[in-house]
C-alpha cells in the first residue's frame, strides 16, 4: 500500500525515541505482563510474550524491568487480573477504517475516550465487527530495501514467509502469526538488520485519501496512540508517500 509501510516505519521510529525518554515503558510493562499472565512466563515457549520482550528491548527497556514485567504477569495480583485486551473499531477521516488495539484495566473509561477521540475528529466509532473484516492479522519483519534485496531473503521464505512486498526502500517480509518467531530467527540468522518486527492487521482494501485527510487522520491516530491504555492502532489508508513524509513532518 503506497505510504502504509513508510508509514510503519515512521512510527517505529518515533516510538523508540519516546519510549528512551520514558513515555512509553509503561505500556510497554503492561503489554509483557498480559503476554506472561495468558501464556506463561517461558518466552521460547510463549510467542506473543517473545514479541512484547523483543519490543521493550528495541525501545531500550531496561532488563531489570523486563523480568519485573514477567514476574508481575506470572503471579498473583487483582490489577493485572483486571486489564483486558480490547478492540476498537471505525472510521476516520476520509473513510479510513480504524483498528485500535488497547490493554484497560477501565473498558468504561477507555471506550469513553476512543469515542471523544473519535468524535472530536469528526468520525465515528463503530460496533464490533464493523470493520475488522476489512483485515488480515499477520506477522511482518521490516527491512531496509537499500541494504538489502529480496535474494537475501530465501532463509526466511523457507522458515515460512509466505509474501515479500518490497516499496521504495522497505522490503516487508510477511507470514501468519504463528511463524513469526522461525522467519525472525531466520533473518537474525543470515546475519539480515531488522528495522522491526510483530503483528499487524493488514488491509484487504484500500481508502485513498488526499492530504489534507492525511493531515486530520494523522492526528487522530496521534491523539488515539497517546492515551495510556491504546497499544496500536491500524489503518486501511493509501497516500503517495511525498505526501506523507509532509504530515508526518
Amino acid at each position: 500500500m503506497a505510504g502504509h509501510s513508510k508509514w510503519a516505519s515512521i512510527k517505529h521510529k518515533k516510538a523508540i525515541v519516546d519510549s528512551r525518554r520514558g513515555q512509553a515503558f509503561t505500556k510497554l510493562a503492561r503489554a509483557i505482563a498480559v503476554a506472561a499472565r495468558e501464556g506463561g512466563g517461558d518466552i521460547s515457549a510463549n510467542a506473543s510474550l517473545g514479541l512484547a520482550v523483543q519490543k521493550a528491548k528495541d525501545a531500550s527497556m531496561p532488563k531489570d524491568n523486563i523480568e519485573r514485567a514477567i514476574a508481575r504477569g506470572t503471579g498473583e495480583g487483582a490489577d493485572l487480573d483486571a486489564i483486558q485486551a480490547v478492540m476498537y473499531e471505525g472510521y476516520g477521516p476520509g473513510g479510513v477504517a480504524l483498528l485500535v488495539e488497547a490493554l484497560s484495566d477501565n473498558r468504561n473509561r477507555t471506550g469513553a475516550n476512543m469515542r471523544h477521540a473519535f468524535m472530536k475528529a469528526g468520525s465515528s466509532l463503530g460496533e464490533p465487527g464493523s470493520v475488522a473484516y476489512l483485515f488480515d492479522k499477520k506477522g511482518v519483519a521490516t527491512i531496509d530495501g537499500e541494504k538489502y534485496s529480496e535474494d537475501d531473503l530465501l532463509g526466511a521464505i523457507e522458515a515460512g514467509a509466505e509474501d515479500v512486498v518490497v516499496e521504495d526502500e522497505i522490503i516487508e517480509v510477511i507470514c501468519e502469526p504463528q511463524s513469526l518467531s522461525e522467519v525472525r530467527a531466520a533473518l537474525e540468522a543470515d546475519e539480515i538488520e531488522i528495522q522491526n518486527v510483530g503483528l499487524q492487521f493488514r488491509p484487504k482494501v484500500r481508502t485513498a485519501i488526499d492530504e489534507d485527510q492525511a493531515r486530520a487522520l494523522m492526528k487522530l491516530i496521534d491523539v488515539l496512540e497517546s492515551d495510556d491504555d491504546v497499544n496500536e492502532v491500524h489503518a486501511n489508508f493509501d497516500i503517495d508517500d511525498d505526501v506523507l513524509e509532509r504530515v508526518m513532518g
